[in-house]
């Protein structure tokens, strides 16, 4: 299964734009990808294991390899198309 790895801050405001976008498409993708939200501020490990450097950052994972990434906020659309290729 795919997984999404949402990369965000409470302070960050494109994060607070995206947020009701994530949670749209968790509901809508339940059972082909699975979206884990990871705050950088209180994941800083993780956060560096991935180099996360901008946030929001989306990064698709397959099989712990990372097939794509989306840096910045982006529409519904965009993500499901770019998840879409990946299944």
């Amino acid at each position: 299964m795919l997984k999404l790895l949402d990369f965000w801050a409470e302070w960050c405001a494109p994060c607070k734009f995206m947020e009701p976008i994530m949670d749209e498409l968790e509901k809508e993708l339940t059972g082909k990808v699975q979206i884990e939200k990871i705050n950088v501020d209180e994941n800083q490990e993780l956060t560096a294991k991935y180099g996360v450097m901008s946030i929001p950052t989306y990064i698709i994972i397959k099989d712990d390899k990372e097939l794509e990434r989306i840096i910045g906020a982006t529409s519904k659309e965009n993500l499901i198309n770019i998840i879409s290729k990946h299944e």
